[in-house]
């Protein structure tokens, strides 16, 4: 089951309403995303918790042209020219070991930060301003999707599409995607066996590299504070602290 709004919320939401205003993105969220989170790998383990050998890479739908990319895949030259963090960016960052870290920045603005390899994502829901050059994390434009609009999962989701980014992987082996890419996720918040979970569904569409949309969940159980927070650089193997089998 979802969460939806608490009372205060929707105080807050039909008080704007009657004022003829429009509620901003925090007061119409009909999930609430903040907080502590950690990373729980189910699924996939052999390409997210350790870095899998060159040329395994069953399942993902890659042109040939990624194929020449990812069979010159180099460790070493990554971390000489300053590109340890390409499994980090907006189109992998979710399938690293991590803990999440998120928070509202404005009513406008939330903001979503990993432990591993120090990320910071900025989800905005209105307008901004876009970053002026491509990073690992690019610029990301976000959306409430409200109950009835895909699955079951009661109250809604967050639909965030991300742009203008640098290249990076999809998988630790060099499994690339380019800067012409689009990443769409979707984040769905539930319950089950007592805890609250986020569901990350992302799909990464991609002109050059990817024959046909690239699809995967990732999931994370929230966790009371954090305590077990520990912001660290990327680093070329997949990190496993502050993460749960």
């Amino acid at each position: 089951m979802g969460v939806l709004l608490g009372a205060a919320s929707l105080a807050v939401f039909a008080a704007a309403t009657v004022r003829g205003q429009q509620p901003g993105a925090q007061q119409r969220a009909p999930i609430d995303l903040t907080g502590y989170w950690v990373s729980v790998v189910t699924e996939d383990w052999r390409w997210r918790m350790i870095t899998p050998p060159p040329g395994d890479y069953a399942s993902v739908p890659m042109t040939p042209a990624a194929w020449i990319v990812a069979e010159q895949w180099d460790l070493e030259a990554d971390v000489r020219d300053g590109n340890a963090c390409r499994p980090y960016g907006a189109g992998g960052i979710m399938r690293v070991p991590t803990r999440l870290r998120i928070s509202w920045l404005d009513p406008e603005t939330l903001q979503l930060e990993t432990d591993a390899g120090s990320q910071t994502r900025v989800f905005h829901f209105g307008e901004f301003e876009p970053i002026p050059e491509p990073d690992w994390q690019g610029n990301s434009v976000a959306e409430w999707e409200m109950s009835g609009g895909r699955g079951s999962v009661t109250g809604g989701s967050l639909k965030v599409v991300s742009t203008g980014f640098r290249a990076g992987y999809l998988r630790w082996n060099g499994v690339p995607y380019s800067d012409r890419a689009v990443v769409t996720e979707y984040f769905d918040r539930y319950g089950a066996f007592g805890q609250e979970w986020i569901t990350v569904t992302t799909v990464v569409e991609d002109p050059l590299y990817l024959s046909d949309p690239f699809i995967v969940t990732s999931d994370f159980r929230r966790v009371a504070d954090g305590s077990g927070w520990n912001p660290t650089p990327c680093v070329t193997d997949p990190p496993v602290i502050g993460t749960e089998n």
